[in-house]
């Protein structure tokens, strides 16, 4: 396979993988723009709460994720009747984990007063959070439906319907959070609400068509079996758990220094959410070229074909290198520009516009991690990458960020540059790494 065909395979399931995974970041979007408008106290909260609440939820969509390369690995090994096995197996192990992540989410709500944020935003935080754990289990019952689909290279419909939940989901805003046909407004506390109800719509929707879309029935997918595979039971969480906490320590990484800017004030930290925001729109579009690399480097696994494994991984990367070179550049050229949609505040609009800059030199970094995170996880590599990612994140990155921001008095700015710092170190980490791995 030459590489002009390993480059149009990788994009044709990069893309609608990348749409869909944009359609859930738009969610957030949308709701940190419409909730913007209510007020900045509003916002700020918001910035808390969703970094609170993915602290917790990407640990389950690392455990999800886990079922892709063993389902392209199946696949490749023309083993088609294990992957309805396989999706039973992950649809019990994902059911019973948001179970467990929906009370943590909820119990981490009394945590909040004692994160030393300004009341007001304390205030709006709370119930907000406890709204949106509420969301945990259909979000994960459809992450299981759409990893069922993505492991098998048919990623259009849940693209399709995370794009159309995303006017399910403003239209529901538009009523709970201003208060529209006779209901109360309810601000924040509404788009919880609006979130939530769309999950739920999202989960049904996709797991119907697990058992009734043509091109996936001779996987033979089922929702139980008789007995249940104990040892696929390990494996899946044997790859899952560090793929999640892997994710856990980013998102902690940019979570807690959400915290920390929240000591700095209200303004410095609504102008992270909106860095933030914009940022993790590009993050998840290169998580669908992680997704496309995890799904070819396993199915070429399956295959044994080791040579077309190096091609399709440093394909994914090459791709996500460029792509996030263009954001990058881009973000320089609308760092003045950008913030205004979301604020009118002078003071919020100037530190935003300094932490885009930031954010423009970390963007082919993030895409080397994510990406590389993705190949690996296609080769089942996943503990060194963890143990990489905890150095990366926590033993450099939040320190000296911490040390820029409060003792060197850059404040927000400082915070970003260690996360710049990270991230640097943990793409160049995970291309070296799938290098050693794959070299004959």
């Amino acid at each position: 396979m030459k590489l002009k065909q390993h480059i149009k395979e990788t994009l044709y399931l990069a893309f609608p993988i990348s749409v869909g995974q944009l359609g859930h970041i738009m969610m957030g979007v949308v709701d940190s723009l419409m909730v913007g408008k209510v007020g900045t106290e509003s916002l700020a909260a918001a910035a808390l709460v969703n970094g609170l609440f993915f602290l917790v939820l990407v640990i389950g969509i690392g455990l999800s994720m886990a079922a892709t390369p063993f389902l392209s690995i199946a696949k490749g090994e023309k083993n088609f009747s294990n992957c309805g096995n396989i999706f039973a197996h992950s649809f019990i192990v994902n059911f019973i984990f948001s179970l467990i992540l929906t009370f943590i989410t909820f119990s981490i709500s009394y945590l909040i007063p004692f994160l030393n944020q300004p009341k007001v935003v304390v205030k709006l935080a709370i119930p907000y959070l406890q709204v949106l754990s509420l969301s945990v289990i259909p979000f994960m019952l459809f992450q299981t439906s759409r990893q069922f689909f993505e492991g098998l290279s048919f990623p259009k419909l849940p693209m399709i319907i995370a794009i159309v939940a995303n006017f399910f989901n403003a239209f529901f805003n538009w009523i709970l959070i201003y208060g529209k046909f006779g209901f109360p407004a309810l601000g924040l506390f509404g788009a919880g609400i609006s979130t939530t109800l769309t999950r739920w719509l999202m989960a049904l929707c996709l797991t119907y068509f697990v058992f009734n879309y043509n091109k996936v029935k001779i996987y033979e997918p089922k929702l139980f079996v008789k007995t249940y595979d104990i040892l696929l039971i390990k494996k899946l969480i044997k790859i899952g758990l560090p793929s999640g906490f892997q994710y856990f320590l980013e998102v902690a990484a940019f979570s807690f220094s959400a915290v920390m800017i929240g000591w700095l004030g209200s303004i410095q930290l609504a102008a992270h959410q909106i860095a933030l925001n914009l940022a993790s729109v590009t993050y998840m579009i290169i998580l669908g070229i992680s997704s496309a690399g995890t799904i070819r480097v396993g199915e070429f696994l399956g295959e044994k074909n080791l040579n077309k494994v190096r091609i399709a991984g440093f394909t994914a990367l090459g791709i996500a290198i460029s792509i996030m070179f263009f954001f990058g550049v881009s973000f320089i050229f609308l760092k003045d520009i950008l913030p205004k949609y979301y604020v009118h505040e002078i003071e919020v609009i100037n530190v935003a516009s300094s932490l885009l800059i930031v954010a423009a030199l970390f963007q082919i970094f993030d895409g080397m991690q994510a990406t590389g995170i993705g190949i690996l996880r296609g080769l089942m590599d996943v503990k060194i990458p963890l143990l990489i990612s905890i150095l990366s994140y926590w033993l450099i990155g939040i320190p000296i960020g911490a040390i820029l921001g409060f003792y060197f008095s850059l404040n927000a700015l400082g915070i970003w540059i260690g996360l710049l710092l990270a991230l640097m170190i943990l793409g160049i980490s995970m291309l070296l790494r799938f290098n050693f791995k794959t070299r004959s």
